[in-house]
């Protein structure tokens, strides 16, 4: 039993020594409880919509202060005009536009047939999904609660039209976004494992002795990456149009863009957690808690991030991403024109020179 508690002493020592890797087992449980715990919401509420109304009657004032006082929708920021609508769903301003045409007010006093119009934005399916149920909802609501007992209820109902994704398929949802989660993996994961790995078996000090300066051999490691992040995210995108029949209705050139600047921000991440470690398993751990679990939890991959409380919400803004999968998406399920995705552009444009200068001081500093 002594030789037991001799070796028992020795291992929790050896445990102790190394206080990165404490950092990682307990903060790691943590984190994942808290992201887990409030940021795996499904209830879906105050959806973004937008109503253009033309009757402005009382009834139709009473309709749309009706939509906004559930607490499924939330009016817009931004002024949505009938002249282009589908402007405000291509860039994520509103889920849903409610157009409520002249004669809406005559046709409920008189019991007659009304169509109301709502174009919803079906690239995300499940928020697509409840617009839907939703306005349904609303509009049977307010109708009832204007008529008698008895009376049957006047033909109004919502015309609705689903736009970027039709049937509503999940995989357009999500195929696009797999793209970030494989990218961030392929640059930031590898990239940290294996300059940890070169200080781990000692090849580093071989590398350093070269004829080489530290910023070649950073060059030299990331770019191999760069070439496979790009192989796989060719590969996700083929396969997504061959298998799942998701579209890709927008510049090919511009999907580039956006993911040479994201390959980039990921590598730096990756060379940043490399300049912090000394071992693999480190780097791992790491990688998975600063990368892929925000990736996936905050970003907008599975979950909304209106959802989420608003510590999670000013998290996710340095989650790069989550502009990633809004730029990916809006390419190729709604053609987004370059100006409708600038604020994601000049997000992701920031995020990567910020963490690109950061990791390669500290690259530099530690490997000199």
């Amino acid at each position: 039993m002594g030789r037991v508690n001799f070796i028992a002493r020795k291992e929790f020592y050896h445990i102790l020594r190394d206080p990165r890797s404490l950092v990682v087992v307990f903060a790691m449980p943590v984190m994942m409880t808290f992201l887990y715990g409030f940021a795996v919401n499904l209830d879906i509420e105050n959806v973004t919509l937008a109503i253009i109304d033309k009757d402005q009657t009382p009834v139709s004032r009473a309709l749309a202060d009706d939509f906004y006082n559930s607490t499924y929708f939330s009016p817009p920021e931004m002024t949505v005009t009938l002249a282009d609508p589908e402007s405000a769903l291509k860039a994520r301003d509103a889920a849903g536009v409610l157009i409520i045409r002249p004669g809406f007010g005559a046709a409920v006093e008189l019991g007659e047939t009304f169509e109301l119009g709502l174009m919803i934005d079906g690239s995300d399916n499940l928020l697509g999904a409840a617009v839907q149920a939703f306005s349904n909802g609303v509009v049977n609501d307010f109708m009832q609660e204007r008529l008698p007992p008895g009376v049957e209820r006047p033909g109004i109902r919502v015309s609705q039209q689903v736009l970027y994704n039709p049937d509503l398929k999940s995989s357009h949802f999500f195929v696009p976004a797999i793209v970030a989660i494989i990218l961030i993996m392929i640059s930031a994961l590898l990239t940290s494992v294996t300059i940890a790995r070169e200080k781990e078996t000692g090849t580093m000090e071989q590398l350093l002795v070269a004829p080489v300066t530290p910023g070649q051999i950073l060059i030299g490691k990331i770019l191999p990456y760069i070439a496979i992040a790009f192989i796989d995210g060719m590969l996700v995108l083929f396969f997504a149009k061959l298998v799942f029949g998701v579209p890709f209705v927008g510049s090919m050139l511009q999907l580039m863009v956006f993911t040479m600047i994201y390959v980039s921000a990921s590598l730096s991440i990756g060379i940043l957690i490399s300049s912090l470690v000394s071992t693999q398993q480190v780097a791992m751990m790491f990688a998975l808690v600063s990368t892929m679990l925000p990736s996936i939890m905050l970003s907008g991959f599975i979950f909304p991030i209106k959802n989420m409380p608003m510590v999670l919400q000013a998290i996710s803004y340095i989650v790069p991403a989550r502009y990633y999968i809004e730029a990916t998406r809006g390419i190729m399920l709604k053609g987004a024109a370059i100006e409708v995705l600038l604020p994601q552009l000049g997000a992701l444009v920031a995020l990567m020179l910020v963490l690109l200068i950061i990791a390669t001081r500290k690259f530099k500093a530690r490997i000199g």
